[in-house]
């Protein structure tokens, strides 16, 4: 009697054991929406969250406070490469696009053969994939427009420096939806934030999407509306029409805030705002920073950013001073979305940044490259690792020890670079020069021209509409 009850205890044991299921496994975060939102020639030292005292950027500022600010974040000293390597993932001098920015007359473009962010989000499941504002990565073919570079919904501008109210560069406008070229009044701010709020009011719930945001403010021309002028009336001269754009601009980003905030997945919302590069000194504050825009001193290329991304962990008003910059965006997204980073000759160069901003990890030591030759103004370029950084300014920048001065600074005791040590530290100095040569081999072909190239005898097509 003994033994059969044993048995059944046993059987039922097993039995019970079979029916039990698996133990649970960690379910995965469903993909995130991703709003990426671009500022353009933005002064380091002019919103809120960075110190600044004359201009107000109250959503920008509660951005910060909700998220991460990223204390050191890079771009590029003029926009094009900035939004090329955002796009990409890849610095731009490997596919020609790091020198200068593109002008109206440029034949040159993003090659078709680099795969951008949309592009690569497209098989995972983003069917809403938009984007608002100034392209700035070629034009010259219907090809190179963003309708065919993997955006599903294209409202903006293909050009940089349009009028704000006209919406004109070089006598044409320069204003479109979708393939069409469209005569809207308004300013320009105004107009893509709305077109950026109907997007993600429209993005179905449950599917994730990608808005990438590029706004032109607060870039030249100095154009801003008289009820924007109006909060500055002691702000002298030019800075204040440009600290009215900015204010127009933060209230355009408290729109799309609002917008994303209103939604039932608002906290898997991955938020990040950044400047394309420093603000033009004349009438913008790089403040802490050296020097500004065209410039690969810090105020040219270390620009106020935030991240904010609740479901993923990222809140709180944290503070990040790991070296991040503007290729890291698209390796950071695709991990938080799933997709499987390119390989081989199209593999990324930025990190993913999650794990360094949940504190997940330590950051890794990692070469960082600045250069500009748009003409007009002396080359330059610049590397950091860790907390050196070389500057070579003039001549051949990219070539080990030929430039017409090299400047070595330690940015830990001298962020602001006013202590020129590159005599006390030759050896370094050359190890670091040697690493632009190597970053130099990495360009095919000639890339974009400096930037007057071309620009004789341009004559801009009608309405910017590209026939080819």
């Amino acid at each position: 009697m003994i033994r059969f009850v044993l048995t059944l205890l046993t059987l039922s044991t097993a039995a019970s054991g079979f029916a039990q299921p698996e133990a649970a496994q960690p379910k995965r975060p469903a993909p995130p929406n991703v709003l990426v939102i671009l500022a353009d020639d933005l002064g380091h030292g002019d919103v809120g969250f960075t110190g600044a005292k004359d201009i107000r950027t109250p959503n920008l500022d509660r951005l910060a406070a909700t998220g991460v600010q990223l204390e050191r974040f890079y771009a590029c000293p003029v926009c094009s490469p900035t939004r090329a390597g955002l796009l990409t993932g890849r610095w731009p001098i490997r596919y020609g696009l790091m020198r200068a920015v593109i002008p109206p007359w440029s034949e040159f473009g993003l090659p078709p053969s680099e795969r951008i962010l949309p592009e690569l989000l497209a098989d995972a499941g983003y069917a809403h994939r938009g984007m608002v504002g100034k392209w700035h990565l070629g034009h010259a073919a219907r090809s190179m427009l963003p309708p065919q570079r993997g955006f599903t919904h294209y409202y903006g501008h293909y050009n940089g420096a349009i009028d704000y109210f006209t919406h004109k560069r070089e006598n044409e406008i320069d204003w479109h939806d979708g393939d069409r070229t469209v005569r809207e009044e308004g300013y320009a701010t105004d107009l893509l934030a709305r077109e950026a709020v109907r997007f993600i009011e429209a993005a179905p719930p449950r599917q994730p999407w990608l808005l990438y945001a590029a706004f032109n403010a607060p870039h030249d021309p100095l154009q801003a509306k008289e009820s924007d002028l109006a909060k500055y009336p002691k702000v002298p001269g030019r800075r204040r029409t440009y600290a009215a754009m900015v204010d127009n601009l933060d209230q355009a980003v408290g729109r799309l805030l609002a917008a994303v905030e209103a939604r039932s997945d608002a906290d898997n919302t991955l938020v990040l705002f950044m400047s394309d590069n420093g603000g033009l000194p004349a009438f913008a504050s790089n403040a802490p920073w050296r020097d500004g825009k065209f410039s690969v001193y810090e105020g040219g290329i270390r620009v106020c950013a935030a991240i904010r991304w609740p479901a993923g962990g990222l809140t709180g008003g944290r503070r990040s001073d790991a070296l991040l910059g503007y290729i890291d965006v698209v390796p950071t997204v695709l991990r938080a979305a799933g997709v499987a980073a390119p390989t081989g000759a199209h593999a990324l160069d930025g990190i993913d940044m999650m794990p360094l901003l949940r504190g997940d990890a330590p950051a890794p030591e990692r070469d960082w490259f600045s250069y500009f030759a748009q003409g007009g103004r002396p080359p330059g370029a610049s590397v950091m690792r860790g907390n050196w950084k070389l500057v070579q300014i003039g001549g051949e920048v990219l070539s080990a020890g030929e430039a017409q001065t090299q400047e070595l600074y330690r940015l830990d005791r001298d962020p602001r670079e006013e202590h020129n040590v590159a005599r006390e530290n030759p050896e370094l100095v050359r190890e670091l020069a040697a690493k632009l040569a190597t970053f130099r081999g990495w360009q095919q072909g000639e890339g974009v021209a400096e930037y007057s190239a071309g620009r004789a005898g341009f004559k801009a097509p009608t309405d910017w509409v590209i026939e080819k």
